[in-house]
């Protein structure tokens, strides 16, 4: 059996995207991606594919593999590192997914070290659906629940919201700065969330996933934004709403409802068949309740996992 490890690249994204879609299916998770959307991630602001990703090949078959991302920002006085992977179902049980975590946890520590010395790290992974094989490997190696992730949709067109009675506007990209502004705000109270710095959200707003015909804001007087909806596109016929948020001090008015409604409704004319998006359990804002009062529903329940690691001093190299 011939294995090679090596980092995901644009020559390989065909198998990482066969990879990712086989899993989503396998897993019931149904996070599907088309292939020129991961090689996206790949250029992302700060990731390094060389060092920042491993695929292992089993007879030239892509059987598993890894994805790290450090925050630039620090939550609650710690750096936060998102690991992401998977091993094909037919390579389980090869101790695959342990290396590929060997590798992954090393690499965030190193980065998270040149970025914020000496700052604890919170080394983040989803555990995916209840029953997932994944938790028991995760909970061996020290990882414990944090929180879950409800993930709700519901039917396009279904019964659309009729137009909104508070003025919006869809968004246009000279709103992004402003919407960034409006975001960090409506989210500084949000748990695990970290302040968008411009490169990342310039990123955001020009990935080909980004949907802004679909995407909706909601104006002061002064030409503020106060509300916001951001809509993207992973998966055919799919809307998934990818952030949903209001300024601290606009809160109670209706504005995201506004916005979301508006949303509903050009999804509806473009013709989707299904609307998506994910809301922490333990949302304080009322976010879930909003959702499900216009149409969503709960569809999976997602653990995310995480493990504290201490702080350590930077490198020189």
């Amino acid at each position: 059996m011939a294995v090679s490890w090596q980092p995901l690249s644009a020559d390989t994204v065909a198998d990482w995207a066969e990879l990712t879609n086989m899993l989503a299916e396998a897993d019931g998770t149904e996070e599907f991606y088309e292939a020129e959307a991961l090689a996206e991630e790949l250029q992302e602001p700060g990731v390094d594919p060389r060092l920042d990703t491993v695929g292992v090949w089993r007879d030239g078959v892509l059987a598993g593999f890894g994805q790290l991302r450090v925050s630039s920002g620090l939550f609650e006085g710690q750096a936060r590192a998102e690991i992401v992977g998977g091993v094909r179902p037919d390579q389980r049980g090869l101790g695959l997914g342990r290396q590929i975590m060997d590798r992954m946890e090393a690499r965030a520590l190193e980065l998270a070290a040149q970025r914020h010395p000496g700052v604890p790290v919170m080394l983040r992974v989803s555990g995916g659906l209840e029953g997932a094989s994944v938790r028991p490997m995760l909970e061996h190696r020290g990882y414990r629940i944090v929180r879950y992730h409800h993930e709700m949709a519901r039917p396009i067109p279904g019964v659309v919201p009729p137009p909104p009675e508070l003025p919006v506007q869809p968004y246009s990209a000279e709103l992004e700065e402003a919407v960034r502004l409006a975001h960090n705000d409506a989210f500084s109270t949000h748990w695990g969330s970290i302040p968008a710095d411009a490169a990342d959200w310039r990123d955001m707003a020009s990935s080909r996933t980004f949907r802004p015909d679909c995407s909706f804001v909601s104006l002061d007087s002064d030409g503020e934004v106060q509300a916001y909806v951001l809509v993207n596109q992973w998966v055919p016929g799919e809307a998934w709403v990818n952030l949903v948020g209001t300024r601290q001090r606009a809160r109670g008015a209706g504005l995201a409802r506004a916005c979301l409604a508006a949303s509903l409704r050009a999804m509806a004319e473009q013709g989707y068949a299904k609307a998506c998006l994910g809301v922490d359990s333990q949302n304080a804002s009322g976010a879930g309740a909003l959702y499900a009062s216009l149409g969503f529903q709960l569809d999976k329940v997602i653990a995310r996992y995480g493990r504290l690691e201490p702080g350590q001093a930077a490198v020189s190299g």
